[in-house]
């Protein structure tokens, strides 16, 4: 069961800020819409990776004899037998890699992670390939590694690259505060489980010229990866991407698959598909695990007086990722004294990589349930601890003031809605029947990014409009965003707009990703109708005696295919005699917006998430039975798909607080549970109710539309206030994520300690 509230109250226009339909879900739902690896194709191979199985050390030797042998095999691809490849490591960087080394794939016999691939075998089926990866022999010379990140925890050192300036005294201000609370919390890693195993499919034009239909949320930075690798001009290189079954950050960098597909198919000059099996997806990108500390000290009504947040992050052996962690501690509370710091440990996986709010997700963890144990050491309600401590400027930005800033609103209607005045406020005081009830709430924060992004906008004169933009779609429901805001600002119906993405040959765009893309493409697309209005109404003012004479852009609408005059619809010109009358059979527009120049203020989308869960006394299950998730951010485009958006965001944070972890062989290197039936992600019986409100927020100041993203901000502080609900329920804090049954089977009959 889900509902949706919406608290906008502005006047809705034709096509903006409606709950429009997604105009490419009949696609989907029919099968017509057509992912990486189902463009079917005369002579095409298929490509099976084989994997390191050693975590660290190099290839002795291969011996694929016997694999070639075998009727339908094509070729094997090593590092001794491909097509040349870049050296140089700059070469393999793409527009969001980390500082340090990328992975070359194939390049020499150095393994750096287990799984990594070591060859590729094509034939003419799948099947064959599969089964003739089973006969190549390979050798590997084993050194030592090390792939526990909690053994290594003491040999975290700095990370310069998220380094933040401490303010005040923060020792004297702990050792001098009447409340205080210091705390450990940890989280592991978790991989990403989209239903689109990673698959690319790759098509070799000729004259060194390439096609590459791929899973990827960045057509554009995958092109210019590939070019760079395979040493070809980018203009020679196509990916295609228009549909992507699930990413959540995956599908940032270029995976392993694209330039192994594209590898053979230069090698074999025909099409070759490699798809990665679930399995494999465990060998790529991971939300890093991290080990954080908070110390809190605070005056005896709960107000803040000093800070500290660390927080110790893992990455690879041959590049530095991390997010950031601890600087939304500063962010959200007010406090003269706080000191943060972030850490890096190096262990033989896979470089980490961005998972759906990456950094938010985890720091918020934290801070928020921190601040769930200072309430209960104050003994403040933790809704009211929040409002005491409410900062309206971002301290970690030089206490620049928010563009926007309704948090104030998001908790009076989160908690209206969830009926947090009725709370009884002792651990393990409220029950029903065999059940304990716990009630948590914890805050939400996320940037409200802007990245330059292109867009291109094609008029014809019956009415039919397309617009188009390299950025992709990952099940956000771009298209259907792109869509509307082309269809009200041209005034044509919004059936008559056709929207092409996901293509490194239309207008640039970067990654999707960071909840950017309505601010970014957006304004592409708005400022591109902006030039195709201006275009359309000097066309209508040539004609004889028109109707629109000496009017400007700002006097006229844009209606059901006319130009009309604001002060009377009854002077108006239809857009088909506009161009008739410029003499033009299509209008062609191309616009791209930049993000604004640093300026004031600080943009963020804020949230209140408030939720209630049930635990079964005796056998442990707790079920999250109820959320309340009240969202500030800025103007809502899509009523119904950013609805969409926090609820996906909201089922992830119950996955992040309940079910979701990684557990590794440390002795092999290599995750134990890469299936899904092992890797446990919530199901449709682990999703109950769900409330979203989007609260009233007018910004002028973020960007031309006054949005901001909504992808992220569902799930930072999910996971929070469900293990703040579940202490509420037990009177037992868990500070290790994920709870499971046997780390709230152990609670006593009374409430131990906060």
């Amino acid at each position: 069961m889900t509902q949706l509230t919406s608290m906008n109250t502005a006047t809705h226009t034709s096509y903006i800020g409606l709950p429009v339909s997604r105009v490419d879900g009949r696609m989907k739902v029919t099968g017509t819409a057509k992912y990486a690896a189902e463009h079917n194709l005369r002579g095409l191979a298929h490509g099976h990776v084989i994997g390191a199985s050693i975590a660290k050390g190099r290839i002795r030797r291969i011996d694929v004899r016997d694999a070639l042998a075998i009727e339908g095999v094509i070729d094997v691809l090593t590092h001794e037998h491909r097509p040349r490849l870049a050296s140089s490591d700059d070469k393999y960087k793409d527009d969001v890699a980390p500082s340090g080394a990328p992975y070359r794939p194939l390049y020499d016999d150095e393994i750096r992670f287990s799984g990594q691939p070591v060859a590729l075998v094509v034939a003419e089926e799948l099947e064959v390939a599969r089964f003739a990866a089973s006969f190549v022999c390979i050798e590997y010379v084993q050194d030592e590694h090390v792939t526990d990140f909690a053994a290594r925890l003491s040999e975290g050192t700095p990370n310069p690259e998220t380094e933040h300036a401490p303010h005040g005294d923060v020792a004297e201000a702990l050792a001098g505060a009447p409340v205080r609370i210091e705390a450990e919390y940890r989280m592991p890693v978790e991989h990403h489980n989209p239903m689109e195993t990673f698959a690319a499919t790759a098509v070799w034009e000729g004259e060194d010229q390439i096609s590459v239909f791929d899973k990827t949320q960045g057509a554009l930075n995958s092109r210019n990866y590939l070019a760079d690798v395979l040493g070809l001009p980018r203009e020679k290189v196509r990916v295609i991407s228009p549909f992507v079954g699930g990413a959540f950050g995956s599908g940032l960098r270029p995976q392993y698959q694209l330039p192994l597909a594209a590898l053979a198919a230069r090698a074999l000059r025909r099409p070759v598909r490699v798809v990665l099996t679930r399995q494999q997806m465990f060998t790529l990108g991971y939300r890093p695990a991290n080990m954080q500390t908070l110390a809190l000290g605070a005056e005896p009504d709960g107000r803040l007086v000093a800070l500290r947040h660390e927080a110790t992050g893992m990455t690879s052996q041959f590049e530095d990722f991390q997010r950031n962690l601890v600087g939304w501690s500063r962010q959200l509370y007010a406090c003269a004294n706080s000191e943060l710091v972030q850490k890096l440990v190096k262990v033989d996986l896979n470089t980490p990589c961005d998972m759906r709010a990456p950094g938010g997700a985890e720091g918020l963890f934290a801070i928020e349930c921190a601040m769930d144990e200072l309430a209960y050491a104050a003994d403040v309600d933790p809704l009211e601890l929040r409002l005491r401590n409410y900062s309206e400027v971002d301290q970690d930005d030089g206490d620049k003031p928010y563009s926007s800033k309704e948090l104030r609103a998001c908790y009076r209607q989160g908690a209206e809605k969830f009926g947090w005045g009725r709370r009884s406020r002792a651990p393990r005081s409220m029950r029903e029947g065999r059940e304990l009830v716990g009630w948590g709430m914890a805050t939400g924060i996320w940037e409200a990014m802007q990245m330059q992004a292109s867009a291109r906008l094609v008029l014809g004169r019956n009415g039919d409009l397309e617009v188009a933009s390299a950025f992709a779609d990952i099940g956000t429901g771009t298209y259907t965003m792109m869509t509307q805001i082309a269809a009200e600002l041209i005034g044509v119906p919004i059936h008559n707009v056709v929207a092409k993405l996901g293509d490194s040959s239309l207008p640039a765009a970067p990654v999707e990703g960071g909840s950017w893309t309505t601010a970014s493409l957006g304004s592409a697309v708005l400022e591109a109708c902006t030039g195709m209005r201006r275009e359309l109404l000097r066309h209508a003012q040539t004609i004889d005696g028109s109707p629109l004479a000496g009017l400007d852009l700002e006097a006229v609408d844009f209606i059901d295919g006319e130009i009309r005059a604001k002060s009377d619809a009854a002077r108006a010109v239809t857009l088909a005699d506009a161009m008739r009358a410029g003499n033009v059979e299509r209008i062609e527009q191309t616009a791209t917006a930049e993000p604004p120049e640093a300026d004031k203020h600080a943009k963020f989308a804020h949230s209140a998430i408030f939720a209630e869960v049930r635990i079964d006394e005796e056998l442990g299950v707790v079920r999250v039975t109820r959320v309340v998730d009240a969202v500030a951010a800025g103007r809502i485009v899509n009523l119904k798909t950013a609805s969409s958006q926090i609820l996906g965001a909201v089922v992830g944070g119950i996955g992040m607080a309940l079910h979701e972890e990684t557990l590794v062989d440390h002795a092999l290197g290599r995750p134990m549970n890469h299936s899904l039936a092992e890797y446990h992600v919530p199901v449709n019986a682990d999703v109950h109710a769900i409330d979203v409100i989007f609260v009233d927020e007018k910004d002028a100041v973020v960007n031309p539309l006054g949005v901001k993203g909504v992808g992220e901000i569902g799930i930072v502080g999910t996971a929070a206030a469900i293990a703040n609900a579940i202490y509420h329920a037990t009177g037992q804090r868990v500070r290790d994520l994920p709870i499971t049954l046997d780390k709230v089977m152990g609670w006593t009959s009374e409430p131990a300690a906060a």
